[in-house]
């Protein structure tokens, strides 16, 4: 049985063949054609280690990942996915799952982008500077344009570098960067709320995606009082500490939205997004089937 690395996975994964697949598993998913159960986590020392699986008509995937804060020299996120068939069970192929977390959970803010971004939406406001700062910008990219980039950053030193990387402008403080944008990003893990409600306009997409437990917030809940879209009801009832302590109620799902079943809410959005593991199994599956096309040639 065949292990991807990640440079393998990155050659055979692009957000042009991403997007559409995740969109479907998130259709899927809604309709109950994916089955998965809410990730199982347990606490390690200072860091978390998460069991992911689902299984579609053909495959069946289980992601291993670990999520520890504090490191420094290898990253935050790191993971590990194994694919196995449906039909007989057969395991398939192993493959390194950090560049699928990376993609899919930009992948899924895209796919709300598309969605719910007012059609003059031009300012775009990212808060973070990380790896998941970079891969939603080139998810963004492909499926609108903004005029203005915003990043605020903990350190202003790397708002700066990476504003300068991309042709963004750094800002000094979250508030700046928010008030009046179209589009916010809230990818800085944060244990507080981080976003306020009444930095936001009455039009604004908030893309949620930094707090992922029970017991930590990234929105207040002025910010809450939007329609609230997830990909999953179930694990965001259970995982998300914005949904539970503001005990605002969950609009759709994003998959009920793709398939028409809930109209397109009004008025301000906030995706909140816990990563989930049909996406996860769907990006397994495009590196899967690029492999096989390779080896049918």
């Amino acid at each position: 049985m065949q292990y991807l690395d990640e440079e393998e996975v990155r050659t055979r994964l692009t957000y042009e063949t991403l997007i559409p697949a995740v969109e479907r598993a998130l259709v899927d998913l809604s309709d109950k054609k994916i089955q998965q159960p809410v990730r199982s986590v347990l606490r390690v020392g200072e860091g978390f280690f998460a069991l992911m699986p689902a299984v579609d008509e053909d495959l069946m995937g289980v992601k291993l990942v670990t999520f520890y804060e504090r490191n420094t020299a290898v990253p935050t996120h790191q993971a590990v996915i194994q694919l196995l068939s449906a039909k007989t069970g057969e395991p398939l192929v192993a493959m390194d799952g950090r560049l699928i977390t990376e993609m899919r959970t930009a992948a899924v803010s895209a796919i709300a982008t598309r969605l719910f971004a007012s059609q003059g939406a031009q300012t775009l406001a990212i808060l973070g500077s990380g790896v998941q700062a970079r891969s939603h910008l080139r998810a963004l990219n492909t499926v609108r344009t903004f005029k203005e980039v915003r990043v605020w950053s903990r350190t202003l030193a790397n708002a700066q570098r990476f504003a300068d990387e991309v042709g963004a402008i750094a800002f000094p403080t979250p508030e700046q960067a928010v008030r009046g944008a179209d589009v916010v990003l809230g990818l800085a893990s944060v244990r507080e709320p981080l976003i306020l409600g009444h930095w936001l306009g009455p039009e604004t997409l908030v893309c949620a995606v930094a707090t992922v437990t029970p017991d930590r917030r990234e929105l207040d809940d002025a910010a809450m009082n939007a329609a609230i879209v997830v990909e999953s009801r179930e694990a965001a009832l259970r995982e998300s500490g914005d949904i539970i302590g503001s005990r605002t109620p969950v609009y759709a799902e994003i998959g009920e939205i793709l398939a028409g079943v809930k109209p397109l809410p009004k008025g301000r959005v906030v995706l909140k997004s816990l990563g989930v593991a049909a996406c996860d199994l769907a990006a397994a599956g495009v590196v899967w089937r690029s492999l096989q096309s390779q080896l049918s040639a």
